[in-house]
């Protein structure tokens, strides 16, 4: 199987967007707030919103498939306070849960949480415990940054975040670390917010002890992981100033990248720094980057492209395409073997 753990929903139905515009007009008046019946969207124009998009694309790109969780950018944790949060992260972990009803061989769920600045992320286990429990997600998407681009919480190592830490190994599963729309005009959502919360995030770990504490833990950092493969020497020096083991002792056995990288060179360098064990396929279509690129004709999110183009072995590219995502994603791998696939 060709498995991407990276897939938002970005291409909801309008209503979606339409009722989130009439929630936060409402924010400094509850009462003009839209109620939660008042979203209607049928099973049709879910289908329609999957097979013209995502579906097509993954049948056109030969992937198999996909980990899908709500639009990223339109977590928005910033907005609002926490009711507002929980309400709007409800919606849309329902609505990527229907989606995986509808088409039970090509997506499964991941969740957002309904987080909110300064407020404790023990408030986001309610959910959580849903859409695992009820909704068969696999994982979880985390947000480091829920101010929107001004880094007001404390660093993912600190305790503050152990609570959801625990819950991650009572289910034995992962988190994307994945920050939402920057509401800081020095920092582009996707060109600069994303790649940077990835580094950071990876920075976070690196100097801490925090899977001391939680050795079963695990982290997806997307994006490549930002600047971190490129910079793998530094980081290895930094490691070392700092008296931490190697990394591939330190930080190896739970931090993982993807492959949403939107070029030739950057997967080579991916796939030769990083151990293969730590990298696992994904896309992120129709997202970030959606266009052509003039010098190849394909697709910049076309990934499946480069990694196939790698210099590696087919045990080092079934690893990457699906052997690695069984294992970081334990609930993953029981639903497709409770599918015989």
């Amino acid at each position: 199987m060709i498995i991407d753990i990276h897939g938002h929903y970005t291409t909801a139905p309008k209503a979606l967007e339409m009722w989130r515009k009439r929630q936060i007009a409402g924010i400094d008046n509850p009462a003009e707030r839209p109620k939660v019946a008042e979203l209607q969207i049928s099973d049709d124009e879910l289908r329609e919103s999957i097979e013209t998009n995502q579906l097509r694309l993954m049948r056109e790109r030969g992937l198999d498939l996909t980990i899908f969780s709500p639009r990223a950018s339109f977590m928005a944790h910033h907005i609002g306070d926490f009711e507002v949060s929980s309400t709007w992260a409800a919606i849309c972990n329902e609505l990527c849960y229907r989606v995986s009803q509808l088409f039970p061989d090509h997506f499964i769920p991941a969740a957002m949480l309904p987080q909110s600045p300064g407020v404790d992320i023990a408030t986001c286990i309610p959910e959580l415990v849903k859409c695992m429990e009820q909704y068969g997600n696999v994982a979880i998407n985390l947000n480091p940054d829920p101010s929107g681009g001004h880094w007001t919480s404390p660093p993912l190592s600190d305790r503050a975040w152990y609570p959801i830490y625990e819950k991650m190994v009572e289910y034995d599963i992962p988190a994307m670390i994945h920050v939402s729309t920057s509401c800081n005009a020095c920092f582009h959502t996707t060109g600069a917010h994303y790649l940077n919360a990835d580094t950071t995030a990876f920075m976070q770990c690196l100097t801490s002890d925090l899977f001391r504490d939680f050795p079963t833990l695990r982290f997806v950092i997307p994006h490549g992981g930002g600047a971190v493969p490129y910079h793998w020497g530094r980081f290895r020096g930094l490691a070392q100033e700092l008296k931490k083991p190697l990394l591939k002792d330190h930080l190896l056995n739970n931090v993982f990248f993807d492959t949403c990288v939107y070029h030739q060179p950057g997967i080579d360098l991916l796939t030769r720094v990083i151990p293969v064990e730590n990298i696992l396929f994904a896309s992120e279509m129709i997202g970030a980057v959606r266009g052509i690129d003039p010098e190849t004709g394909q697709y910049f999110d076309d990934t499946k492209r480069y990694v196939e183009a790698a210099q590696m072995n087919a045990d080092d590219r079934y690893k990457i395409y699906e052997g690695n995502a069984r294992r970081v994603y334990p609930r993953l791998d029981a639903a497709l073997k409770s599918r015989e696939r």
